[in-house]
């Protein structure tokens, strides 16, 4: 494996600001690599914390391991501005954040709450190019002037320069063709779900997605190891549910996933913080004991 295992959590912010504190401090104690938040307004109408700020608060009560938002959906933010967040939280983390960026899907009533438009999925596709090579520009120049169909900047001036060099990693979330040319042309990390099938049909889409991307990036000269490549473990029924997870009821899942994942050269294994209290002893003990030892088997 070219790029060293490592693992990350996504802690879901709809509950209370202390608890999401505790469940940081534990993430970054135990030697997990990274943290995400999700980006939504109101998902099914449940108290949530809105993601970049939420970012903030990561950064502010954490002291090295790394975050971003899994992914930020592209509709709810222009992208200079959302370039001008991802330089100060740069600087307020000292070089932790980790740019996540997707196209964005449909809204759950989402747009119709806040009067945004909802853009098809063509749509959401064709101006993803544009939007991450606009924040990819304002990141690595101090003046950025941009004429595209969808967005247009003009002497976008970018001080101080970002922390790392030549600007934050960028991770695109990615399965279909056109997103998957996005990733081998602009990203550092590409992130996938596999897809909303079986366990198994999953890892087959996958399979398939990463030929893609090795055509791609060698289509235009890249080298596809250069991007590292992530997994995260979806579930759609808990998630729908708000229940119990299958990783922290089947003690040989994870172990099964990362063992999938090290074949198809995926190195980041990103799990979900478990929805219900019942499953947290479970997740403790994967992150202190079962964690380890997979990262020593396949690093």
């Amino acid at each position: 494996m070219v790029h060293k295992l490592r693992f990350g959590v996504i802690t879901v912010q709809n509950v209370s600001w202390s608890e999401l504190i505790k469940r940081w401090r534990f993430i970054e104690k135990a030697g997990f690599e990274s943290i995400w938040v999700a980006d939504h307004f109101a998902p099914r109408g449940l108290p949530f914390f809105e993601a970049w700020t939420t970012l903030s608060g990561i950064a502010s009560q954490t002291s090295k391991v790394r975050f971003g938002a899994l992914v930020t959906a592209m509709p709810w933010r222009h992208p200079a501005w959302l370039a001008r967040q991802a330089l100060t939280l740069d600087h307020l983390s000292n070089g932790r954040l980790v740019i996540g960026l997707g196209a964005g899907g449909p809204g759950a009533n989402e747009h119709a709450m806040v009067g945004i438009e909802e853009w098809s999925r063509g749509e959401r596709v064709a101006r993803f190019g544009e939007y991450v090579e606009v924040v990819d520009q304002l990141l690595c120049n101090p003046i950025t002037t941009y004429h595209g169909k969808y967005y247009q900047l003009e002497e976008a001036s970018m001080l101080p320069a970002p922390v790392q060099k030549p600007r934050p990693p960028i991770l695109i979330g990615a399965m279909g063709k056109t997103m998957l040319k996005h990733v081998a042309k602009f990203a550092d990390i590409w992130n996938t779900i596999g897809g909303f099938g079986s366990y198994d049909e999953r890892f087959d889409a996958i399979k398939q997605q990463c030929e893609l991307l090795d055509n791609y990036c060698k289509e235009i000269g890249r080298n596809p190891e250069s991007i590292r490549r992530s997994y995260l473990i979806l579930e759609p029924k808990a998630i729908s549910s708000m229940g119990k997870m299958d990783v922290y009821e089947d003690p040989a899942m994870l172990t099964d996933v990362v063992r999938r994942c090290n074949t198809l050269g995926i190195s980041e294994i990103i799990m979900g913080y478990p929805f219900v209290d019942e499953q947290i002893p479970a997740f403790e003990r994967i992150a202190q004991e079962v964690v380890p030892e997979l990262r020593e088997r396949y690093s």
